[in-house]
Formats: structure tokens, sequence, C-alpha cells
């Protein structure tokens, strides 16, 4: 219960004061002069005014509210370092068993800065503590009470932005004689010509240990397909290294720097860079054997393509025509068969024969030239072959046979039919997802072709079949190179749209940037990739069965990951790792090793920077709202040997001071809340009481004088 006196004056507030001060005056005067009965006369003045003032006893029904503290626990990544997750949970049942015995206390913990739950980079207590005080009365709030390493990045300039009146105290986990050594990258490159070099630049540095700098430290440089390298340094000097770019696609630079004795965590002294192989303009030389329907789809989808020039030549008079016209009044160009096949041959990236036939144009040596440009220099070679394939002038009976993945059998298939997907069509890259292909055994939404030669495949994979079931697309590796032959020359009938035609420029791209090996149309491949702390592995392959992928955590630690069918040609899963960084895949395949990388969390350089203990972020702030910050371990030795010992403060109830903290000890503001659960009010000096009282006194007062 809880008693007061309310007044509702019955007049307007300032009429009800000047009636006072007239009455205080009066009162005044009597006394001064003495006058008779004054006495009685002050006493009936006041009571008017009193009647005025319309008293009436509040009679409150008060349930007390409990104090709230809030304990938040940082989950950063630097809190998985070492051993302080054990002293983390040591800390936390420690403080959890002493705010127990306070009573009338309500404690609200909360996880703040989780790896994953942010893309900020840093650890953000402060954030999530504003989060908690969106539903927290300021004035039940006793204090907040920080669990860190003292590594926070959004620490409040000032207590009045914090927007509440209540200490703010800090445990921290590690120890004040911490130290830590790591890796910065100070510039790394995003891109690189193949074939090229680009530097990157690192520097080594350390804290939480005085060094003069003059330490030699060691660096290993590991480079994709180069022995490893090592590199000697000191402290905070600027290294430059030299990265390579071999191949189009992911390009890794790893750099790892030696564990010293003492060290916090290795987690930090490795930095792997990952930049993006990109070739020049790729150089495509298409070759026409004569105009036709189909020429230009080829042209306009090649022209079409930024990253692509094009180099077109079309056999408009075959060297066997004979008609008499003069030589000079030709208004044609000679085909210059020297200096594309023999002299820069090896600056194409892709060579075309689109219906080409061998007519003596081009010398036998020349094809030759080009099988050892697809067999010893990686070049690509695409026949789009007609009826031109099946007959004697076919380019099957030259040279580059060797090369050419099917022999033909000299038929023409002269029928209608729908190109379909073949089993392993439903798992290479270049066709596993074309529009309108329709389910397996099922039939294609695409429309209809009519010549088709048959050939007998000797080698390579057979993606598409046509009429009769025959092979209409192979793709085949030779050598360091690579070869496709597409044994019907009607892909234009797409383009123009017979029938609702069907994917001609998915499908003609892809095959073209799988020949000029295209990373995303590899056959074998390795997919690293992370929301959270949740890693994707994900492998493509053209066999039944994969292996396993070893996984690298960010720490050196390795896995053995097995992957799950995840459809045709693909396995995936996925897996919870514990710290957030880089992680590195690799596993075997029949084209040697693949490698991924992918970053868990959030890529988070400032939070893997700052490792070690500190106070000196939070104790400004802890000095100025009245709170303080406390080791829970006196050591780094400790700390490593026995980290379920820790030092927690005692905790005292405090009302009214303002220093909430000392040696061993923090206080809590005892905020003596309540909640109203009743009111009764009763009128004080109203109605017949009021008025009696006032005949009285003004009676007596009468009979005063009247003496």
């Amino acid at each position: 219960m809880n008693w007061s006196i309310d007044f509702a004056p019955v007049l307007p507030t300032p009429v009800f004061w000047v009636l006072g001060a007239i009455a205080l005056l009066l009162v005044g005067y009597l006394l001064f002069k003495r006058s008779r009965g004054a006495v009685l006369r002050a006493c009936a003045l006041a009571a008017i005014i009193a009647a005025l003032a319309n008293p009436t006893l509040r009679e409150e029904q008060r349930e007390s509210l409990s104090n709230v503290v809030i304990a938040v626990v940082d989950e950063s990544a630097s809190q998985t370092l070492g051993k302080r997750p054990e002293q983390m949970t040591a800390v936390k049942d420690a403080l959890e068993a002493k705010l127990k015995k306070i009573p009338n206390l309500t404690v609200k913990w909360i996880e703040a800065s989780r790896p994953g739950d942010t893309t900020s980079p840093g650890t953000h207590l402060f954030a999530d503590l504003n989060k908690a005080l969106s539903d927290t009365p300021p004035d039940r709030l006793a204090g907040v009470i920080m669990l860190t390493d003292g590594e926070v990045h959004d620490v409040p300039k000032t207590a009045t932005s914090l927007g509440f009146d209540a200490p703010v105290h800090a445990l921290l986990t590690g120890a004040p004689d911490e130290f830590d050594r790591r890796i910065q990258v100070l510039k790394a490159p995003r891109y690189g010509i193949v074939g090229q070099s680009r530097d990157i630049e690192v520097v080594v540095k350390e804290a939480g240990k005085q060094t003069d700098g003059s330490e030699p430290v060691a660096l290993k440089v590991r480079r994709e397909g180069r022995e490893d390298e090592r590199i000697t340094t000191t402290i905070g000097r600027p290294v430059t290294i030299d990265m390579p770019f071999p191949h189009a696609g992911q390009n890794i630079l790893e750099v790892e720097l030696d564990t010293a004795p003492g060290e916090l965590t290795p987690a930090n002294n490795r930095a792997v860079i990952a930049a993006e192989g990109v070739r020049e303009n790729l150089r495509v030389l298409l070759v026409s054997g004569e105009p036709h329907a189909g020429e230009r789809t080829w042209r306009n989808l090649l022209k079409s393509d930024a990253a692509v020039d094009l180099v077109h030549f079309t056999i408009l008079r075959p060297p066997e025509k004979h008609d008499g016209t003069p030589i000079n009044q030709l208004s044609l160009i000679a085909f210059p068969t020297r200096e594309l096949f023999s002299e820069k041959i090896n600056d194409f990236d892709l060579i075309i024969f689109d219906r080409y036939q061998h007519r003596g144009l081009l010398q036998l040596p020349y094809y030759d030239n080009i099988a050892r440009y697809v067999e010893e220099h990686g070049g690509a070679l695409l026949v789009a072959a007609g009826d031109d394939y099946a007959g004697n002038l076919s380019l099957f009976r030259t040279p580059l046979s060797p090369v050419l993945p099917a022999t033909p059998t000299t038929r023409v298939l002269s029928e209608p039919f729908k190109a379909h997907l073949s089993d392993d069509g439903r798992k290479h890259p270049v066709t596993e997802d074309l529009t309108g292909a329709g389910p397996k055994n099922g039939k294609p939404s695409w429309g209809r072709w009519f010549r088709q030669v048959e050939v007998i495949p000797d080698h390579g994979r057979v993606l598409m079949e046509g009429a009769k079931d025959k092979p209409l697309l192979i793709l085949d590796h030779k050598g360091k190179g690579r070869v496709a032959l597409l044994t019907s020359d009607q892909a234009w009938l797409w383009a123009r749209g017979y029938e609702g035609g069907g994917p001609h420029t998915d499908l003609l791209r892809r095959l073209s940037h799988w020949l000029m090996k295209e990373p995303d149309l590899e056959e074998e491949r390795l997919i690293a990739s992370a929301k959270g702390l949740k890693l994707t592995l994900e492998r493509h392959s053209m066999n039944d069965t994969v292996g396993p992928v070893t996984l690298s955590a960010p720490g050196g630690e390795t896995s053995q990951v097995t992957l799950e069918p995840a459809g045709s040609g693909v396995w995936r899963t996925t897996v919870d790792v514990k710290i957030p960084g880089l992680y590195k895949a690799q596993t075997k395949a029949d084209t040697g090793e693949l490698t991924a990388v992918a970053h868990a969390g959030i890529d988070d350089p400032i939070e893997m920077s700052e490792v070690t203990a500190t106070a000196d972020k939070l104790e400004p702030l802890s000095d100025a709202t009245g709170g303080g910050v406390f080791w829970t371990a006196s050591s780094a030795q400790a700390a490593r040997d026995n980290p379920g010992d820790v030092s927690v403060p005692r905790i005292s109830m405090l009302a009214n001071a303002k220093v909430l903290a000392g040696s061993g000890w923090m206080g809590l503001k005892d905020r003596e809340a309540y909640v109203t659960r009743g009111v009764k009010l009763t009128p004080m000096f109203t109605g017949f009481t009021a008025l009696s009282a006032l005949l009285l006194l003004l009676a007596l007062a009468w009979w005063r004088e009247g003496r």
C-alpha cells in the first residue's frame, strides 16, 4: 500500500493562487494589528482555501517490478580462437550463478555478433544491445554486462548516446599479455590476363608483443602448377609477390606465415588470393566452304559476342571453276592460306569449318598444321558438316582425320527428325539444361531438321542424336586441344523459328566457348559456395561416381567430405563450419586436380585483423557510466593451461550510488520500479464536513470578537 494526497482545485489554478495570496496577506495584516480573533479568522480562511483546493486521499496498490540486467555474449569469430570457447563457457556459468542469487532480478542473455547473422564486418555488440533495449523499460534496467574479448567495433563515443542511465560492465575473455601475428594483404588484383602476371603486396603485422621489427619471419608462397617458394622478411615490411594467371577462370595464390611460439592463433597466418583469369578477346577463324543458309547464323552469333574477334572467309569461287573470266576482272579477295594456316594459326583460339570440302584450296600440309595446332598447342576445332562430310572431298580424307572424332559412312540421312539429348548430353554443361529438351525418353519441343550425315564415333562423347538415333553432336578432348563435330548443317532452321525453332543461340554459343575452354563449361568442375556458416560443395562430372573432397579450414585443419548425388552428373552436400574465413576444397578428377575456394560467414578482415584481447576500447565508456572492465584470466599461459579457472567479480545491488565498480566487485542499479494495480480516492474536505468546519470557525471568530 502507498498513500498520498492529491489536490484538484475547483477554481482555475491562477485564480486559486491569487485568492491564497490575498488570504495570506489578510491574515498577516490581522496578526500585525493584533486584532481580536485573528487566529480564528486565519483558521476560517485556511478552511476556505482547503475546501477550494479539493484535497483527495490517494491509496495505491503497488506491485514491485524486478530489475533487469542484460548480459551480452560476444559470439564473433575471434571468440572461437584458442581456449576462448572454454573460457567463455566458464565465465558465463559463473556469472549466471552469481546473478541467480540476487532477488528480484531478471537476466536477459543476448548472443551478439554471431557470424552469418550480419553483413557488417567486425564485432557489433551495441547494435544487438539496442535491439534488446527495444523491449526493455529504461526505468527497470539495472545494468549491462558484456562478455567479450574487448575487440568491439561499434562502441558509442559518449555515454549519453546509449539512451539509458545504467552501468556498462565488461568481463574480458583472453588475457592481457596475448600476442598474435597475421598477414595483411595490402594490394591484390581481382583479375588478370591469361599468360601474364600481376603483383600482390602483403605485410606481416604483430599485436600484443613489442619487437624492434628486425626479427625475421618466413612466408611460404604456393602457386598453381609451381613449386612452393619461401620468402624471408621482417615484421611490418611490405613484400611484393608475383601472381601468375596460367588459365582462364579462378586462379589461386596462397601465402602462409609460420606460427610463432605462444601465438594466439594461426587462423590469420594464411591469406588466399583468388582472382579471375580472363583472356584477351578470343580470336575465331570461320571458314565457310560455300554460301548457304546457315552461314549467316554462325556469323551473326559470333559477331554478337563482345568477347570474340571474328575473321570470316567464304569460298565463293573454288579453284576448279573455269568459266573463262579473266582473273583481273574478279572482284574477289584471294584466300590467304599461308598466313592463316601456317604463320598465324596459333593466334586463333578456335577454327570453324562450315560446310567445307577439300577442293585443293588448302594444301595437305596445312591440314597437318591444324592437327598439330589442336594436339600440341591446345587449339580448338569445330566442324559443322553437311553432306560435304560424307563425300570424297570430306575433311576426313585429309591429314586432319586423326583429330576428328567420327568416321563418315558416306551415307546422308535425308528425312525429318527432332534432335534429342543423349545420356551424356544430359550431364554435359554444353547441353544439360537446353530449353525444350524435355524429360528423358520424352520428345523435345524443338523444330525438326531434315538432313544429317551418318557417322561412326571413334572417340569422344555423343551429346546429341538425330535421325535414327545417329550421332548429331560429338565433343572430344584431343591432346591439349578440343574438337567438336556437328553432323548437320541445318541449325539455321532453329534460328528462323521453323516449327517453333530451338535453342540455337545457347547451343552454338556454349559449344564455341567450351571449345575455347570456358571454365564454367568444363565437364569436371568443383564449386564451393557459402551462406553464413553453411558451406556447399558441388561437383560436376561425366563419370558415374566421384571421390571425396578434401576441405581445408582457415586454421589449416583438413577433413574429408563425401558428396551426395543431386541430379544427372551432379553431386552436392552442405556442411556446417565453425570458423568463418576462407575454405579451400580439393579433389581429383580425370583431367587433374580440381580446386575451389569459398568464404564462410562474411569476408571479415576487420574481425581477424584484431584478435588479441584488450580493455582499451570499452574502458572509457564503462568509466563514464560508472561501470568497470574486468579480466577473467590473469595471463595468456593461465588461459591456455586452465581455461575453466576464471575470476568473476562480486555483484551488488545499489540504489543511489554513482560509482558502481571497484576492485573485485561490480554494482547494479536497484531501480525500485513498480506497477500500480489499483487506486482508491477518498475526498478529504468537501461537502457537509467542510461546510460544518467553516461555519464553526466563523462562529468562533465572531464570538471571540464580541467579547
